[in-house]
């Protein structure tokens, strides 16, 4: 794989003062690992962004700082969150001769026959898979046919994906990659209205003929009885 090229300085502005480096077009950035020190450095900001417009975690790049070239992998990009230039790259070095572990993203290509004629889902699940490899011998993505999916769940594992010689994956194989499922209707459920219950007129007439019975039947309290009027003599006759 034939690396990119992109020059560096040796940066001597940190911290807060980066600002003033941006605003000469050059962007802050770091590069460490196999034999080499920490070291800050700014790059040029057009050519950064060209040398980074298409690399992934995997892409070999070939950094020349101080007349030196060295092999290095991208191991974070920091963008603006609205205008979305660079504000800073970390650079890993690495050596050529030692395996390095790297994470490859997926590239789906084509269109899945399932999802054009019977109206199935592509639903992605892994987009990237973790490998170990020399680093001459790492992709720098792995690119994937779906157009072999042609029923619904037919899918494409991590196990039939096809590396070169000399990478192993470490990613599980029994995890999806993309898979074609059936499309499911949202069923919106419609707010239940209040229903007013009519009374039918036997069902009042009942009630109230119940309710009669129970009156009728109920124990009449007694009336006091009234004193009987005294005849002559007092006596009550």
């Amino acid at each position: 794989m034939a690396g990119n090229q992109i020059k560096a300085e040796k940066r001597n502005v940190i911290g807060k003062q980066v600002k003033g480096l941006r605003r000469e077009g050059k962007v802050p950035a770091v590069v460490y690992g196999a034999g080499l020190q920490p070291t800050a450095i700014e790059l040029q900001s057009r050519e950064a962004e060209r040398a980074l417009a298409h690399a992934t975690g995997a892409t070999l790049l070939d950094l020349e700082l101080d007349g030196v070239t060295h092999k290095v992998l991208v191991r974070e990009i920091q963008r603006h969150s609205i205008r979305r230039d660079l504000r800073h790259v970390d650079f890993l070095k690495v050596a050529m001769d030692q395996l390095i572990r790297a994470e490859v993203p997926i590239e789906l290509l084509g269109e899945a026959p399932a999802v054009k004629t019977l109206g199935g889902v592509l639903v992605t699940v892994v987009q990237a898979i973790e490998v170990e490899a020399l680093p001459a011998d790492l992709p720098d993505r792995v690119t994937v046919s779906i157009e072999g999916l042609e029923k619904i769940d037919d899918r494409v594992s991590v196990g039939d994906l096809k590396l070169g010689k000399g990478v192993r994956v470490l990613t599980p194989a029994e995890e999806v990659v993309a898979r074609v499922i059936y499309q499911v209707a949202e069923v919106l459920e419609e707010p239940k209205e209040a229903v007013a219950v009519a009374v039918e007129p036997e069902v009042i007439a009942r009630k109230k003929e119940e309710e009669g019975e129970e009156e009728e039947g109920a124990e009449k309290p007694k009336e006091k009885e009234k004193p009987k009027e005294k005849g002559k003599g007092g006596k009550p006759e």
